[in-house]
């Protein structure tokens, strides 16, 4: 996907090297989306200076001037006290390559259309590097190709998990699923979510998904892919289900976290461990809307959209009688052998997880039993959907097309739209005057693990959520905004995902990039982002809140890759790119 970018890459270093001998204006300064605008899009520069009289914008291959302009605006950071300009060059409509000159840097963009159609694909296309137990082959990865690893056909029951049906060092099979993250580890809580929030985004634009093509195993066959690749996950979310009583083991992992080392070269035991009310519960929500989804491809799937739904309302089921079984990996670490350090995912409060999932099971069947369990645990506000509070994805499920709902069921999806619009409300409040023009990124608070999914394109998507319900193209505009912060337009000035942009992380921490022997990471995968917590350790060029990353292999803080994140970059890629072709 890089190469398509070369050209940015080239003409950056040489400007950047140009403007840098003068003493003028440093090309790296000036930050903007680095894959480039829709025509119509708004487009928008940020420099590090406060000193612009003027700039100009010129073609690429004519040399010819198309515009020149005077700032639109300055802010000052709240904690770093940096001054930035804001330059707008919306104006510019035409297809094409430019470069936009300010104060002696020279920085590329180009506008066209479809631009972040290749985006939302390797996006995608990421989860199907992330399968276990399947040789990812050329054909399909190119030089990111591999072995089978992880086959999980002896999968061994912790002792934290022994039943009298399953005693501890039962062996069962566990195969497929996608590894979490940068490890090597399957989590139910957080596969189930972000599969989850794809088939939210999926219902959407359910068009623009059965005309995606990313070259997987399954793009010949009549279903869309991303549900082709939600499939290879679901299928082993299945064998995580306890048959006998209908609970589910929160993860499938190894006592601790394997080496930097390859999939094949893993020799760890692996076990499942405690079942979970969340990850119950999180399983019956995403087989609940699977089996929805999955019953007009039965040709492919045959039987599965009503195995999904039976085996959501079993794990429902065992949900309700078990409302307290949190898995709290500390205590279980002191009363089992071996103890497990793995990511534990641990959640004291199922109130959002019951509201999702059982939002979904009445969407799904229609019994009211369902319903008065929605409405007893709803949000009080708004939530931007994480793993950890997945309440968002049931507020997205009662605005979604697709199901006619009655009054008192509509008057409730009212309610609920009027709580995700207070928010999209109070999040666009100051973009226009913020550093980055964008809603993301102007609280320190906006900065924690995880925060360009969870916090700039997770609320990139309740925005787009927004719009789609009012048809209010102000919360669409601030969509494209946070994916503007994403793509280049920041602190860091790095395009936050792999193989993409002109900077764009190159050792991330994640141990199939890193044990591969190939130079450059494998490309589609979104970082956690600046992280002023450093918790790993990693050495990182500022304390500042929206400076704190470090693109270094260590640093799992801020530098790690993760299925939910990508679920988020599939999400809001796509449905901006869907929604650039309505007027």
């Amino acid at each position: 996907m890089k190469e398509k970018y070369l050209w940015l890459v080239g003409i950056c270093g040489l400007l950047a090297a140009c403007s840098s001998s003068t003493g003028s204006l440093p090309a790296e300064s000036v930050r903007l989306n680095q894959l480039g605008y829709y025509p119509a899009q708004e487009k928008v520069a940020v420099t590090d200076s406060g000193k612009i009289e003027q700039f100009t914008v010129v073609d690429a291959a004519t040399g010819k001037e198309v515009l020149k302009g005077q700032p639109k605006s300055t802010a000052v950071s709240e904690w770093s006290g940096k001054t930035r300009t804001t330059l707008d060059f919306s104006e510019i409509e035409t297809p094409g390559k430019y470069i936009l000159q300010v104060n002696g840097a020279s920085v590329p963009f180009e506008v066209k259309d479809r631009v972040l159609a290749p985006l939302a694909d390797a996006a995608l296309k990421a989860f199907y590097y992330q399968r276990t137990g399947m040789p990812i082959e050329e054909a399909y990865a190119g030089k990111w190709n591999r072995p089978a690893g992880h086959p999980d056909d002896r999968v061994m029951v912790h002792p934290n998990a022994a039943s009298a049906t399953r005693p501890a060092g039962t062996i069962i099979s566990s195969p497929k699923g996608w590894y979490d993250a940068g490890d090597y580890n399957k989590y139910i809580v957080n596969s189930a979510y972000s599969i989850g929030l794809m088939q939210s985004v999926y219902k959407l634009f359910p068009d623009y998904f059965a005309a995606q093509s990313v070259n997987i195993p399954e793009s010949n066959n009549s279903t869309p892919d991303l549900l082709d690749e939600m499939y290879y996950n679901l299928d082993w979310m299945f064998t995580m289900q306890d048959p006998a009583d209908g609970g589910v083991y929160h993860k499938l992992t190894t006592p601790s976290f394997e080496g930097f080392i390859k999939p094949t070269d893993c020799k760890q035991q692996r076990y499942v461990v405690r079942k979970s009310v969340t990850a119950a519960l999180d399983y019956a929500a995403a087989m609940a809307q699977a089996a929805r989804l999955f019953a007009l491809y039965e040709k492919d799937y045959p039987g599965f959209s009503k195995r999904a739904l039976a085996s959501a309302e079993k794990a429902y089921l065992w949900a309700k009688k078990n409302p307290e079984a949190y898995y709290d990996q500390d205590k279980l670490g002191k009363e089992f052998e071996p103890p497990v350090s793995t990511g534990s995912y641990g959640d004291n409060n199922a109130d959002d997880e019951f509201f999702w999932a059982a939002t979904k099971l009445y969407l799904a069947t229609g019994k009211t039993s369902y319903r008065a369990d929605a409405v007893q645990k709803a949000p009080a506000a708004f939530h931007t959907p994480g793993w950890g509070n997945v309440s968002g994805l049931g507020v997205f499920a009662w605005l979604q097309p697709g199901k006619e709902l009655n009054a008192e069921d509509q008057a409730f999806a009212d309610s609920l739209k009027e709580k995700l619009i207070a928010y999209c409300d109070a999040a666009i409040a100051d973009a226009d005057a913020s550093s980055f023009h964008s809603p993301y990124g102007n609280k320190a608070k906006d900065f924690f693990w995880g925060c360009i999914a969870e916090g700039c394109a997770d609320q990139g998507i309740s925005l787009v959520y927004a719009y789609l319900a009012t048809g209010n193209r102000v919360y669409l505009a601030n969509a494209y905004r946070n994916s503007d912060y994403m793509l280049g337009r920041n602190a860091t000035g790095f395009c936050y995902v792999t193989g993409f942009g002109s900077h764009s992380p190159m050792h991330p921490h994640h141990r199939l990039s890193a044990s591969d022997d190939i130079e450059e990471p494998i490309p589609g995968f979104l970082v956690g982002g600046p992280n002023p917590g450093q918790q790993d350790g990693a050495v990182y060029p500022s304390a500042y809140p929206d400076e704190s990353y470090s693109d270094t292999q260590g640093s799992y803080a801020s530098n790690e890759i993760a299925i939910n994140w990508n679920a988020a970059l599939v999400g809001l890629a796509s449905a901006l790119d869907a929604l650039s072709e309505r007027k």
